[in-house]
């Protein structure tokens, strides 16, 4: 997925709530959009150089969408809406083989209670994911959830669901960098979240764990994670 070649390079300065932050760009303080709720209290650090993705609209209160974060050593996508895109873009691609034979792909599908990321169709019938965005690695494992999310807990319910009514389900967590090395729940910052989870996988919903080759030109999906209990 491309982002590139028009973002623009700023400081971050400070979050003012879960979707604005001001950031200082070419001198001037900017008000940006910050399209995550997570606390991402790792990556969103005083005088960390970001870039912004230029916005346009008449009801934006915006001029920017913050999208990547310079951690040094390696980018970070901030942005918690692409992982659904990214999945997507990679079943087009044939780059998760697990799903080849559901060619289908629609997106934005409701089951149950939730709106989840995908639905998949195929000979063996229907098979629904939700995707989730990951930006906190610790020791080289990428945690989710970084804050609690009753949103979350409601989607890996739906998913058990969708399995009891016959059909298939997963759970693809999209680890927005490329230093991680294996995935698990952060049971600390949501324990309820990590049970949700593991009630899922025992009622036989799937999950997957991705990382991501990040650069100030695009993200991608890579390497498959293993998934650690």
């Amino acid at each position: 997925m491309r982002l590139g070649p028009d973002l623009v390079e700023g400081r971050f300065q400070v979050r003012l709530n879960r979707f604005a932050a001001t950031v200082t760009v070419d001198g001037r303080e900017e008000l940006v959009h910050v399209a995550n709720s997570g606390r991402m209290h790792e990556l969103l650090v005083p005088g960390q150089r970001v870039l912004l993705k230029p916005m346009a609209g008449e009801h934006r209160k915006t001029r920017f969408d913050l999208a990547l974060v310079d951690l040094g050593t390696n980018m970070a996508s901030a942005d918690a809406r692409l992982p659904n895109a990214l999945v997507a873009e990679a079943l087009e691609t044939g780059q998760l083989p697990q799903f080849r034979d559901y060619p289908q792909v629609r997106r934005e599908v409701t089951f149950g209670e939730s709106r989840l990321d995908l639905l998949l169709e195929g000979p063996g019938g229907f098979w629904y994911v939700e995707t989730k965005s990951v930006t906190l690695v610790v020791d080289g494992v990428g945690l989710f959830p970084d804050s609690p999310t009753s949103r979350g807990v409601k989607h890996m319910k739906s998913l058990t669901k969708a399995v009891e009514a016959g059909h298939r389900a997963a759970v693809v967590f999209v680890i927005q960098r490329d230093d991680a090395q294996a995935f698990a729940t952060h049971d600390q910052a949501d324990p309820e979240f990590a049970e949700a989870f593991r009630e899922s996988l025992a009622s036989g919903v799937e999950a997957f764990a991705y990382r991501c080759q990040v650069n100030e030109q695009s993200i991608t999906l890579s390497d498959r994670l293993p998934i650690k209990l």
